[in-house]
């Protein structure tokens, strides 16, 4: 019976030591944690509506995430406060947490991993020697420059040496959160460090930007599930960011905007109009000038984001926001899309002269096709009146 019993727990040792060091696809692995094939297809769902994709391209996500190995992952933090870290595994769907971030085969991280020290950096050196020219970088932080690199030194080694050597042998880098992608608060005036972005080093690589400080945890699986479905890049806008998330303004898709449009504003914290939900543009709402899916994916499990808990939006996904305006409540001066959008005070004058230039054009149109209307008639009736007295004659 003991035998048996041994035998048993080692078949069951060899199986998972077997298991361990093959290279899972995604679908083993989110079998291997419990999931099951409907958990699956809906994750597909849940992340191709994110991504922005057209549902007769699930399918290819669906194969690809059951057919390809997990990507090779390294991850460098820098200068930052591990907040892209902490938006990614507190997503909303757990497969998210548990699968894409722990099963991606995430081989070196140093905020998460359970190595340290030689046995971290061994891990290192073997991902990037094993799979040459194939894993992925993804960097959280800025780069310093100042003093050689010495305001920021991990291990002895300065970021700037540790950046080259993980990029130099990577497929493609992506930049989290403002830090990464702008320098953020690192670079802000006066910059003392010379914090710089990854994309001001590393000119060689294709680099992905996902700014956001930190960035929304669903962009994130979204940008790496794209990677794996699609073999390539997502398409990315002129400042190298997933047009998918970045296309449009907060302002775009802020349930606020018609509060904008007339003219309402809330003047100051606290007041009657703040109260009323009306639009924060005057207390220092960067929404109209700030790229980010903020309004559409939302925070906390798609419930709220700053907006909807009543503080403006703070641009933390623009380039270099913090010296962006005399404050984070300072009017954004900056914000696009028309005159309006540029004094505030003006708007509802504007919406107000727009509505009664249009009753009047809307009154002059009416009054031109009446007269016309009346004109046709007694053009018709007089022709009536003829042809009756060509009759009777």
């Amino acid at each position: 019976m003991f035998v048996d019993f041994l035998i048993l727990s080692y078949k069951k040792y060899l199986k998972m030591r077997q298991t361990a060091t093959k290279n899972q696809t995604y679908l083993e692995s989110i079998e291997s944690k419990g999931y099951s094939r409907r958990d699956f297809m809906k994750f597909v769902a849940f992340i191709g509506a994110y991504m922005g994709i057209e549902s007769s391209m699930l399918g290819q996500v669906a194969k690809a995430l059951e057919t390809t190995p997990r990507l090779p992952v390294i991850w460098e933090h820098f200068q930052e406060c591990t907040c892209c870290s902490e938006s990614f595994i507190r997503s909303d769907h757990p497969i998210v947490a548990d699968i894409i971030l722990d099963k991606i085969s995430l081989d070196y991280t140093l905020t998460l991993m359970a190595a340290s020290g030689h046995q971290a950096e061994a891990a290192k050196k073997s991902v990037m020697e094993k799979y040459k020219g194939k894993y992925i970088l993804c960097v959280e932080g800025s780069v310093p420059l100042g003093d050689d690199g010495n305001y920021c030194v991990i291990a002895g080694r300065t970021a700037i040496d540790i950046l080259k050597e993980s990029a130099k042998d990577a497929a493609a880098i992506i930049a989290w959160g403002s830090c990464a992608t702008s320098g953020c608060v690192q670079a802000a005036k006066p910059n003392p460090t010379n914090a710089v972005p990854i994309q001001k080093i590393i000119t060689d690589k294709p680099i992905i930007n996902v700014p956001g400080c930190p960035p929304i945890g669903e962009v994130m699986a979204g940008v790496i599930v794209h990677y794996v479905a699609f073999g390539k890049l997502p398409e990315l806008d002129s400042a190298g960011r997933p047009k998918a998330f970045y296309s449009k303004r907060v302002h775009d898709s802020c349930y606020r905007r018609p509060y904008f449009d007339a003219g309402l504003f809330v003047e100051s914290f606290d007041d009657d109009n703040a109260k009323k939900g009306y639009c924060l543009y005057k207390v220092g709402c960067k929404g109209p000038s700030t790229y980010n899916a903020c309004g559409n994916m939302r925070w906390n499990g798609g419930i709220s984001y700053p907006i909807q808990s009543g503080h403006p939006c703070l641009g933390c996904s623009a380039d270099k926001f913090w010296d962006a305006a005399d404050s984070f409540y300072s009017r954004d001066l900056t914000a696009t899309g028309g005159k309006a959008e540029m004094n505030a005070d003006n708007v509802g004058k504007v919406a107000l002269g727009a509505v009664a230039v249009g009753a009047a054009v809307h009154a002059v149109a009416s009054n031109i096709s009446k007269r016309r209307d009346l004109d046709r008639r007694i053009k018709e009736a007089e022709i009536g009146e003829k042809e009756l007295d060509s009759n009777k004659i």
